[in-house]
């Protein structure tokens, strides 16, 4: 990872409170279609073991776990570990990385990464996510993004430039930059790309909150980060769409779904 890369990378844990309070869960329809493919439970097992990477502040193990997964969370930043503890005390939650994963070989049925395996160094971390796998595992990737097909969310994406809506935060970007994350050949199928209906309720004030949480917002300069919150926050007034009280921002929760190359499914 380049050192900008590792930058933004890190720079989650100082808002971690932040970051839990304003990003949006995950669709569950998304969740569903890739526990759906992965091995399922035999005997009186209550549901597929799933394995949440990356994991943040629990977002998307929340999610997994409504969905019926028996979920692990493992998660670099202390921050953000902490802040998952406090958010869900009975969900095992262990310091680890992609490329260095705290769990055995072929101990879960699924490994999911929400707005993180773009972050993954997949040299090293497609073999261990392989390890850890079971025959017949799968691994996906999810990350929520604007529908910029909706006018007024298009005209946020103008105002809010890169650094707030960026690579990866419109369908149309986060298909090319999926199409890049390049899983080991040896290790697994051809990776499945699919996309599923979400959105978030929000004020203007809670969507600025939730833009401010954006990696590239994170590590601008104070002053900087000011001035497009203030114009972000100008923009949401002038729309009637979200000028006054509570609208839901349109959402699309965007899928990169593989299995481990060994499976027969």
């Amino acid at each position: 990872m380049k050192r900008d890369e590792q930058e933004l990378a890190s720079s989650f844990g100082t808002a971690a409170t932040a970051y839990a309070a304003h990003r949006p869960d995950y669709a569950q329809a998304a969740v569903r279609w890739i526990l759906d493919a992965a091995p399922q439970p035999r005997g009186a097992a209550p549901g597929p073991r799933v394995l949440d990477l990356g994991a943040g502040t629990g977002k998307l193990t929340a999610t997994i776990r409504a969905a019926g997964g028996i979920v692990t969370a493992v998660e670099p930043d202390p921050a953000m570990l902490a802040e998952l503890h406090r958010e869900l005390p009975d969900v095992p939650a262990r310091a680890g990385s992609a490329e260095s994963i705290p769990l055995p070989d072929a101990s879960v049925d699924a490994v999911l990464a929400g707005n993180a395996m773009h972050w993954f160094a997949m040299e090293t971390a497609g073999p261990e996510i392989a390890r850890v796998l079971a025959p017949g595992g799968v691994v996906a990737g999810l990350w929520n993004v604007v529908d910029d097909r909706i006018d007024w969310v298009a005209g946020l994406a103008r105002v809010s430039g890169s650094a707030a809506i960026g690579p990866r935060d419109t369908p149309d970007s986060w298909r090319a930059e999926a199409a890049r994350i390049a899983l080991p050949g040896d290790l697994f199928t051809a990776a499945e790309q699919a996309t599923f209906a979400h959105g978030q309720t929000r004020t203007a004030d809670s969507l600025v909150a939730t833009l401010g949480t954006r990696a590239g917002m994170l590590v601008m300069p104070a002053g900087e980060r000011r001035a497009a919150l203030d114009r972000i926050r100008a923009f949401l007034a002038s729309r009637p769409e979200t000028a006054d009280g509570e609208f839901t921002l349109p959402m699309l929760t965007c899928v990169l779904r593989a299995r481990r190359a060994d499976s027969r499914r």
